[in-house]
């Protein structure tokens, strides 16, 4: 097993914490239910719902009950992979955009970024349900009272959610419902100032009695649907009821360890982007990033020429897989990922375009149990509150995933009836191989955007090249690489490196807002193949959050 450095070399106000059960999530009240979950009987597949239900309560500014999410799970013997993105309303087309909206300098269809037309099928709890169908080992309703309880009786608000809370006021405040929700004194709640949700935990009561399928089909979606038809939305109940989550597997990315072991990095396939992260493994297999120094110039230049690589093709390419000109085998493919790294110059900065392959707001939580069901999960409504929609006296917010389609028909991710978008949220699991045998090893994920497959590869290099713990990978100053291939650089890196990475002609910003443009994780690996040594947790400062364990 691997031997990390406990040592941490950065400066923190988390430790890991070690458990035979362990949930954790961006909050401590979520991640309090989901234990609380576990010590009632339940496995770690029932804690994780818990406490995503606690969260679209404590953390709505991220996730609603008009989320998507995805899931990896590892049920003590094998892998299972669930996308449950929510698909557009059959209504829409680039003339329906362009019809209402009117046209760019490009003859592109110009589409909203909030509102009922950036609204797709909210795909979390179908994903809730068909986790608790399939690994569930308590009824639906116990999982769900802790989040009834939290919203009813109302918590203290945590100062990075009532600081990202009050900077989405100016842009949403006028959205349909928004306000009525979310502004219970004509303004953001403030820092340690109560929060009742009392319309979110209607919608929780009545589905923990009648059901999930009441969202998609019964009262709760007629509500939607209603609330979609009086503001100019094209969401109907046909749109709602024929929507089902999909099992997909996953895709995967070999890493050799510095302990001589090989692992496996895990994300779900496209319309998400983890494939981004994978690609940029795949292309510094090319290099030995292990003999450079950890936090050097060398070192992070090498990663942030693969990430942009892997971005290349990662725009390029990905949308709903039934749309995509090649697969994710191909843009894996080892000898093409070989191929790419050829184009990384050590000594400069490049600007990437796309190859050819071969033709043939986010929350994220992670809990893991002492019999050995590990489960990476992660559900979101994009931007800060999503849309901004709010179906009045049932509390449910809105994601705003259709903005992340293309207008542009040539694209593989242009918008159409009953089409996945682009996605960005992305849980990950890492597997090690012994000999034939598959074993689990960590589940993880970084919540944040476009840097979540930066914060994949950034971290997990850290602990399999460099031997850094847990808690310090996750501690450690990162980067992110923009849609334009600038770079951000968090406030805290190395000013001898960030010297250094301009020089060789990265062009850098220095923003100091860790919420939103460096991402925020939670880490949970196995010690030992004994279960009964249980794990090690770590949780990401940047957040509210909490690694709970017993």
């Amino acid at each position: 097993m691997m031997k990390f450095n406990w040592n941490n070399p950065y400066p923190t106000i988390r430790v890991p914490v070690m458990g035979r059960n362990v949930v954790s999530t961006s909050h401590p009240f979520a991640a309090q239910a989901g234990l609380k979950i576990i010590q009632q009987g339940g496995n770690a597949i029932d804690a994780a719902i818990a406490a995503a239900a606690a969260l679209m309560i404590v953390e709505p500014v991220s996730n609603g009950l008009g989320s998507d999410c995805f899931a990896i799970v590892w049920d003590g013997k094998e892998l299972h992979g669930l996308n449950s993105s929510g698909t557009s309303p059959q209504a829409w087309s680039p003339e329906y955009f362009a019809k209402k909206y009117g046209t760019d300098a490009n003859g592109l269809a110009d589409r909203p970024m909030r509102g009922w037309d950036a609204v797709t099928v909210p795909g979390a709890l179908a994903g809730w349900e068909e986790l608790h169908r399939r690994f569930g080992s308590l009824p639906l309703g116990d999982l769900l009272q802790p989040a009834i309880e939290i919203a009813e009786r109302g918590y203290a608000m945590a100062p990075v959610v009532a600081h990202k809370w009050a900077a989405a006021i100016p842009d949403l405040r006028d959205q349909p419902g928004f306000a009525g929700a979310f502004m219970p004194h004509g303004r953001a709640p403030e820092i340690g100032e109560i929060f009742r949700f009392e319309a979110a935990a209607k919608t929780l009561k009545k589905i923990a009695k009648s059901g999930i399928r009441e969202f998609y089909e019964g009262e709760i979606a007629e509500a939607i649907t209603s609330y979609a038809k009086n503001h100019g939305g094209a969401m109907t109940l046909n749109d709602l009821s024929a929507y089902r989550p999909d099992w997909v597997g996953t895709i995967e990315q070999d890493i050799q360890g510095v302990d001589g072991k090989t692992y496996s990095m895990h994300e779900i396939p496209p319309n998400g982007q983890g494939i981004g992260a994978l690609i940029a493994l795949g292309i510094l297999q090319n290099f030995d990033i292990a003999s450079l120094p950890v936090d050097g110039v060398e070192s992070q230049h090498l990663q942030i020429e693969a990430m942009k690589l892997a971005f290349a093709d990662v725009y390029q390419y990905v949308a709903d897989p039934r749309s995509m000109e090649v697969t994710p085998e191909q843009m894996l493919d080892p000898a093409y990922l070989a191929q790419r790294a050829k184009l990384i110059n050590p000594n400069k900065a490049t600007h990437f375009n796309f190859g050819l392959p071969q033709s043939g707001g986010t929350i994220y939580l992670s809990a893991t149990d002492e019999q050995g069901r590990m489960i990476s999960f992660i559900q979101s409504n994009y931007m800060g509150f999503g849309s901004g929609v709010v179906v009045p006296d049932w509390g449910v917010s809105l994601q705003n995933r259709g903005f992340g389609f293309s207008m542009d028909p040539k694209s593989a991710n242009v918008v159409a009836g009953g089409k996945r978008p682009f996605h960005t949220i992305i849980p990950a699991f890492l597997t090690r191989q012994e000999g034939n045998t598959t074993l689990p090893q960590m589940s993880f994920g970084v919540m944040g955007g476009d840097m979540q497959p930066q914060g994949h590869l950034q971290t997990i290099l850290r602990m399999l090249s460099y031997r850094q713990q847990p808690q310090a990978a996750c501690d450690a100053p990162r980067w992110k690489v923009n849609r334009d291939f600038t770079l951000d650089v968090e406030a805290n890196m190395n000013a001898a490196t960030v010297q250094g990475l301009s020089n060789l002609g990265h062009t850098l910003k220095k923003i100091d807002d860790p919420y939103m443009d460096f991402g925020a994780g939670q880490f949970i690996w196995r010690l030992s193949d004994d279960i009964e040594d249980g794990y090690v947790a770590a949780s990401d400062p940047r957040r509210d959050g909490q690694a709970a364990v017993y």
